[in-house]
Formats: C-alpha cells, structure tokens, sequence
C-alpha cells in the first residue's frame, strides 16, 4: 500500500510543479471531496430516503437547494479559488513541501490531531463571535438561512465569515509546515467532518455515535434550530468547549 502511494505521489510530482499541485490541485481536491460528500442528502431529502434518521422533519424546497448549489459555485470560484491561488507566497513560507520522501503515518496523524484540536479552539471562538449582534446580523445570518441544514449549506456563508473562519482551517499546517499529502488529507478530513455535522442525519453509522466528545449532526443541527445569539454549540468538531 505504502509503495503505491509513493509510486503515485512521483507521477503528481514529476508532471506538475509545486504552484499546480498546491493551489489547483487543492482546489480540485476540496470541490471533488466537497460536493460528492455532499449532494447525495440532496437526494436522500427529495427522495425520502433515510427519513426515520433526518433530525427534523421539514424538508428544503428544490428551489432552496439549487439557490444553495448555484451560490456555493460563485463562491468558490469567484471567492475560494482566488485566494487559494494567492496564498502559495503563503505555503512555501510554512514550510509545505511535495518532495519525497513522504512523511511517516506516525507523523501525518499526530499533525493531524492537532489541527483538529487546534481549528476547534479557534472556530469556537470565532463563531462565538460571529454572534454577536451586529456581526450575525450583517455577516452570519447567511450561514442561518437554513435552519434545516444539508450537507452543502456547511459551506454556504457570506465571504467574508469564509475568511474569518477559514483562518481555523489553516491555522494549525501555518504552525507545522506540514508534507502537501499531510495537506491534502487534512483537508479532505476537514470537509467530510462539516458536511456531515451539516447532513440533517443521524445514522446508526455516524461518527458521534463512536468517538468521544464528538459533535456531529445532531450536535450541530441543534444550533441551526434555534437563532441569533444564544444558541450554543459553537465548536466545529467537540463538544467540550461548549
């Protein structure tokens, strides 16, 4: 296993440069991750399947749902992919590399760990704050136009709350300069973990179900529930902070 994944890692290096495989192909990565993991609870929402898991019982208008995808794709393609283009200055000066040798297990999921504890400490206070009166009112509220959340509306926000909290994301490799690869799973983990806290289901299966003081989406659905600013549950992954 190992051996292939280093035989594919030195394809990717050998035929693109450092700028393609940073920018471009964390863009390609995220939107791949994002939107596969995301739409089939469009489906199961429309279809009624799943139905005795949905936390609540309203379901979005197809309408809502395409405002939702049609906004998304603007986002990130007039918001997220600049700035990711931007930033590789940003990268190099953190240390992140693509060379071989690929970093160890043992190091990818330590680095890993602590990106996860890290963003949670940093997206608590900051979606905390983003409820504040004038800043809910004016930047958050459009994160809350979905009360009953999907998979997709986790990244459904006015640009500047995808600046201000996309400071969380990145916090924690800014600190480590980690391997690209590192990078690229993190990420990936980052986006399974908020669509599912955003799917509006709670399996037998889901993740809260098994690991400690996780939140997921019956933890988060709750605070889509209730508006403005005393609605609790600000963490993006725990349940500790809150």
């Amino acid at each position: 296993m190992a051996s292939m994944i280093e035989s594919a890692w030195t394809y990717l290096i050998s035929n693109f440069s450092d700028f393609q495989l940073t920018c471009l192909g964390g863009f390609v990565l995220h939107e791949s991750i994002f939107f596969l993991s995301g739409l089939p609870f469009i489906l199961f929402e429309r279809a009624g399947w799943f139905g005795k898991y949905k936390i609540q019982k309203k379901n979005n208008s197809p309408e809502a749902q395409e405002k939702c995808i049609t906004r998304l794709l603007m986002y990130h393609l007039c918001v997220n992919l600049p700035i990711l283009l931007g930033s590789y200055p940003v990268f190099k000066f953190m240390g992140t590399r693509s060379s071989l040798p690929l970093p160890s297990w043992k190091v990818i999921s330590t680095q890993i760990i602590f990106y996860f504890i890290l963003e949670d400490f940093v997206f608590y206070w900051g979606h905390r704050i983003l409820h504040t009166k004038w800043l809910y009112k004016h930047v958050h509220s459009v994160h809350h136009e979905y009360a009953t959340p999907f998979g997709l509306t986790s990244e459904y926000a006015h640009p500047a709350e995808i600046l201000f909290l996309g400071f969380a994301t990145i916090i924690g490799p800014a600190i480590t300069g980690p391997h690209l690869i590192t990078l690229y799973l993190w990420v990936s983990l980052r986006v399974l973990e908020t669509v599912e806290a955003h799917s509006g289901y709670h399996f037998p299966w889901s993740p809260s179900n098994f690991l400690p003081l996780y939140g997921g989406a019956d933890f988060h659905d709750y605070h889509h529930r209730l508006l403005y600013t005393k609605s609790g549950n600000y963490s993006s992954t725990f349940v500790y902070m809150d």
